[in-house]
Order: C-alpha cells, then sequence, then structure tokens
C-alpha cells in the first residue's frame, strides 16, 4: 500500500494562553496542500521495520510511534518513508506522515484491529495530528484537539519559501510566552472571520486575514525568514506570512498562472528552496494503487 501525506499551511494561527498541562491553547485555521510525502506499507517477517530515506529521521519517527500505538496483532510490517515536506518548516510533515498510518489502520491495512481510539491516539502523537485526519481544511482549537472540518476548499494555490533553517516549536512558544499577551475573545477572531471567508471562497478577503503570531519572534531569532518574505513581496505576492512556528513562508494566490508567475520571479540566496503547490482536494490518504 502507497499513501501520500500532504502538508498543511496554517492561514491564521494564534497563539492565546497557556494551560494548566503546559500547553497553549490556540485557535488556527489549516489546510493542506499537494506536497506531499510518500508512504509504503508492505509484509515483512521478522518484525517491524521502519525506513527513511533521510536515516538522521529515523529514531523516534512519528511514523514508528503510531504504529506501536495501534498495537497491532502482528508487527509484521515495513513501512518506508519518503521525505518531500521540509523539516522544520512548520508544514507538519511528521504529523501528516502519523495521521496517515491511522488513517491507513482505519482502512484495515494492518489487519483487524477490533476497537481502537484513533483520534486519542492522534492526541497523544502531537497537536498537529488530529488535523490530517479530517482530510480537508479545518478550524482547530484548544491544543489542537478541537478540529471543525470546513467543507470542500477552492482551487487555490501557494508559493512556497523555505529558508535554510529550522525552528525549534519549543523555542517558537518560549519566546512567544515572553512576550505581553493581550486578551482576544473568540468573536472577535481573525481565523473566524477568515473561516467564513474560506468557506464563501473569497480570496482577496482570506489574503487580507492571513496572520500567524510566530512570525515576529521566529524574525528575530532567524533572520531568514524575514528574507523568505521580503523575496515573496518583491516577486509581487501581496501578503506573504508564515506557517506554523516557522520556518517557511507562503504566499496564496488563487490560480496555477499567478502561482507560477510569482515563482518566476523570485530571487533568493543560495539553498532557499521553492516550492508552487495547490490545495489539496483529494481524498488524502486512500491507498494510490
Amino acid at each position: 500500500m502507497r499513501l501520500r501525506a500532504p502538508a498543511k499551511l496554517n492561514l491564521t494561527l494564534e497563539v492565546l494562553d497557556r494551560r494548566p498541562d503546559g500547553l497553549h491553547n490556540l485557535r488556527s485555521l489549516m489546510v493542506p496542500v499537494d506536497l506531499c510525502d510518500e508512504l509504503e506499507i508492505e509484509p515483512h517477517a521478522g518484525g517491524f521495520e521502519f525506513i527513511c530515506d533521510r536515516p538522521e529521521l529515523a529514531a523516534g519517527n512519528l511514523v514508528e510511534r503510531a504504529v506501536l500505538a495501534l498495537r497491532p496483532p502482528s508487527l509484521d510490517w515495513r513501512i518506508t518513508l519518503r521525505k518531500a515536506i521540509p523539516v522544520g518548516s512548520g508544514m507538519g510533515g511528521g504529523s501528516s506522515d502519523a495521521a496517515a498510518v491511522l488513517a491507513a489502520a482505519q482502512g484495515g491495512a494492518f489487519g483487524s484491529l477490533g476497537t481502537r481510539d484513533y483520534l486519542a491516539i492522534a492526541r497523544s502523537l502531537g497537536s498537529d495530528v488530529p488535523f490530517f485526519l479530517v482530510r480537508t481544511g479545518a478550524l482547530v482549537e484548544s491544543a489542537g484537539e478541537r478540529v471543525t472540518a470546513v467543507g470542500a476548499l477552492p482551487p487555490w494555490h501557494a508559493v512556497i519559501v523555505a529558508p535554510p533553517v529550522g525552528i525549534s516549536t519549543a523555542q517558537a512558544y518560549a519566546d512567544l510566552d515572553a512576550r505581553p499577551k493581550t486578551t482576544r475573545p473568540r468573536s472577535g477572531s481573525v481565523t473566524l472571520q477568515a473561516l467564513v471567508a474560506l468557506q464563501r471562497a473569497e480570496f482577496e478577503r482570506v489574503n487580507e486575514l492571513l496572520s500567524n503570531d510566530f512570525e515576529a519572534v521566529a524574525i528575530e531569532r532567524s533572520p531568514e525568514v524575514g528574507i523568505a518574505g521580503a523575496a515573496l513581496r518583491a516577486a509581487g505576492a501581496a501578503h506573504p506570512v508564515m506557517s506554523g512556528s516557522g520556518s517557511c513562508v507562503y504566499a496564496l494566490v488563487p490560480s496555477s498562472g499567478e502561482r507560477d508567475a510569482v515563482a518566476r520571479r523570485l530571487s533568493l540566496p543560495p539553498r532557499y528552496r521553492v516550492y508552487s503547490v495547490a490545495f489539496y482536494r483529494a481524498d488524502g490518504w486512500k491507498a494510490a494503487t
């Protein structure tokens, strides 16, 4: 079985209060995009084996943790992961990989598992994993466990710039916690405004609402993030914004033609990577073969 695990972009990301359990409440509007890792699941006599084309990512990988959390009747499986989503980019590659395994298990990839609380398993693996189980855009709240699908996504596109630097999510939260906070009631949430605009396919309105609470602190610690945003603006992008806790910066565009034009005009220092993508509108983790 071959699976595709899409990346995500945060159209908005509001970091709210810190909870007694040490996690942070948040509100975010997230969409999957068609930059995908690929996983292959096959029988393997002799016990579970996990192979990644980035060997440094193999130890403690969320794919392996997802399989062990499922407690399948047999561990005679080999999973091969081929990475395309940049690591430390804020695009949720590891979480998407784990969700792909859970979705495959729901479809019988590991045989009959009986009753499993897949959402609880997803939550235990990471705050972004529940989002990837909905297979479309979603409003994500609390510490990531409250996920509300938004329905079919419009056929929009994005140009993504990946700087040559990764950002630690834990460090990003620590930097943000060191700053003064203001109370933001849910009724005035930029995320909820963007949600309504997305469901109405109002591109200009969504574009003007793009926001990320992590961006300012990320640029202070990693100037490469600011360089990526400046390059997108110079190429004609109206409102580039960072995804997740960084480091990737993207710009929304309404058509593939405009996307490709922005990508062609980009001028970047060495080692910056560019991805031209569409919103991921297929049934996310169906087997390709």
